[in-house]
């Protein structure tokens, strides 16, 4: 192997998190490389081309707020873009900042190690190029580390087999195929329509149903996009400070168990009509801390659910009813219930019939054997910690990431982790990443770890590194907070609980962007409180 280049800062991942990071590191002057296993930038938005692929946060907020400049001269089409259009931007955000001469595609980080002596990280890639940095910075994303099925027998299967967290490059064509989709997680729900309208038979094969929303969504008008662009600055304060980083259409002043049933009925029945997440789940104080109050929004959802759906078998098949609505991710989907009222789409429960293999020829359960011609695995992701515990990462005394976190993940305010100096991690678990808006998320990462990183250097200090006292206390408030909510009760990739071995415990931090964001700040105000500084010539 080549001796290392030496930098001053890697940066794994080149999604929204490491655009931005390679972006200000580079304005801070900072020697920095950002590594991608991809050919192309995007992160997950690179990797996820299944069809139906979109965002289920609208446009105008999931955007990056750093240039006004770029938030002028982009035009966002649809109130929920696509899986094109987001990649779209991201390579106009490259292309408009020069960003791509200081990524290094085609390349998966295979280990960090942490030289204690030399306070330096040493990182390798799967080409042999290596990097001798001060600082390793991961961007890899909560949703790039896809979960596989457990069933065997994937590798026997003779037809045509795809993975929407993988999807190929090129268009994929189902027309009159018998395609079977296995899972109905947000990637199923919205790549089960549009399989639909090609195939000649569709078999849908669901663990767990999922609750979805309608997204409503539409063109929009120059009159939205004018008002929007000329109001950015004041609605990004109000995402900054909001609970999940969208501004709320207004924020609920009463539990859902104070209202009359006619008035809850009539909020809930305009939230849905709105479409999207936010104006159902931000309905009333308490959907996500008490149990009633959410059963009044779940009971509505899985009205609606059976008001859509024709076949009242099918109907309840895809009601969920073993855990509350919100402790897993809720989807925004379009015409995801109406897909099962047509002829040739067909729904496998396999709460009822269990999946035990997939064969030559198709996939078996325990009641019958399905012939089909491609197979198309919606099966999720290892969530939040995946990407990060897949890379050999070492820290002081040899220590792998993967051990540190073995018994659940443990961070400082999910930045930063004690025994792995020099190491931040963008939305990393224990901050608010997949309960918000993720870009807002991954900008307040971003700025926070660019202005500590300009005040160690400035400041002359040569290693920065969480304090384990100061990591047990966040830990244990962010598990408090946790405790308040309906989340840890359901085994979901939230918690850890859709990986079999996995740790279990809620992974993002449940209390709220604009609260988080204040304790971060607090934290950086007092010289970076709860970290350990060390220089050349003093330490704290």
């Amino acid at each position: 192997m080549a001796n290392p280049t030496e930098l001053d800062a890697v940066v794994v991942g080149a999604g929204f998190a490491g655009l931005h990071a390679l972006y200000r590191l580079r304005e801070l002057g900072f020697r920095t490389r950002v590594v991608e296993a991809g050919k192309g930038v995007g992160g997950a938005w690179f990797w996820n081309k299944y069809p139906g692929a979109r965002c289920d946060s609208p446009s105008m907020s999931y955007s990056y707020s750093f240039s006004p400049e770029l938030e002028q001269e982009w035009e966002w089409t649809e109130k929920y873009p696509t899986q094109p259009e987001v990649l779209r931007y991201l390579d106009h955000v490259a292309d408009r900042f020069d960003l791509r001469k200081d990524i290094t595609f085609n390349a998966r980080v295979t280990s960090a190690v942490y030289n204690e002596k030399a306070k330096r990280w040493v990182v390798n890639t799967d080409t042999g190029a290596s990097f001798d940095v001060q600082y390793l910075i991961t961007a890899a994303g909560c949703i790039s580390a896809p979960k596989m099925l457990e069933e065997p027998g994937v590798e026997r299967f003779r037809g045509r087999s795809y993975y929407t967290g993988q999807w190929p490059d090129e268009e994929v064509d189902f027309t009159n195929l018998r395609v079977a989709v296995i899972g109905t997680g947000s990637s199923g729900v919205q790549a089960i329509p549009m399989i639909a309208q090609q195939a000649a038979r569709l078999t849908v094969f669901q663990r767990t149903p999922t609750f979805s929303l309608p997204a409503m969504n539409c063109p929009l008008t120059d009159d939205e996009i004018a008002h929007t662009k000329a109001n950015y600055a004041a609605f990004r304060k109000v995402q900054r400070n909001s609970v999940f980083g969208d501004e709320p259409p207004e924020m609920p002043t009463k539990s859902a168990l104070e209202a009359s049933d006619e008035e809850r009925l009539a909020r809930y029945e305009a939230g849905w009509a709105k479409g999207g997440l936010v104006h159902l789940m931000m309905a009333y104080t308490d959907i996500m801390t008490n149990k009633a109050a959410n059963d009044t929004l779940a009971d509505f959802v899985r009205s609606k659910i059976q008001s859509i759906v024709t076949n009242p078998t099918t109907a309840e098949s895809l009601s969920p009813r073993s855990y509350a609505l919100g402790t897993k991710r809720c989807t925004v989907d379009t015409n995801y219930y109406a897909t099962f009222n047509s002829p040739h789409v067909h729904l496998v429960d396999l709460r009822k019939t269990p999946l035990l293999e997939i064969t030559e020829n198709g996939i078996r359960t325990s009641e019958t054997e399905y012939e089909v011609d491609a197979i198309v695995y919606a099966t999720g992701y290892d969530a939040t910690t995946g990407a990060l515990t897949r890379i050999d990462i070492r820290g002081r005394n040899g220590v792998t990431l993967k051990e540190k976190w073995a018994s659940g993940a443990r961070t400082y305010l999910g930045v930063a982790v004690a025994g792995f100096p020099n190491m931040f991690t963008i939305t990393g678990p224990l901050s608010p990443s997949v309960l918000s808006n993720v870009v807002v998320s991954i900008e307040q990462h971003v700025e926070w770890i660019c202005e500590c990183v300009r005040f160690l250097r400035e400041s002359g200090v040569e290693e920065i590194e969480a304090e384990a006292e100061a990591e047990d206390e966040w830990v244990e408030h962010a598990r408090f907070v946790a405790e308040c909510t309906l989340f840890p009760d359901t085994a979901s990739p939230y918690t850890g609980g859709n990986v079999p071995g996995k740790a279990r415990g809620l992974l993002p931090y449940a209390g709220g962007v604009g609260a988080y964001r204040q304790k971060c700040d607090d934290v950086a105000s007092k010289g970076y409180e709860g970290f350990r500084l060390i220089s050349a010539t003093s330490s704290r």
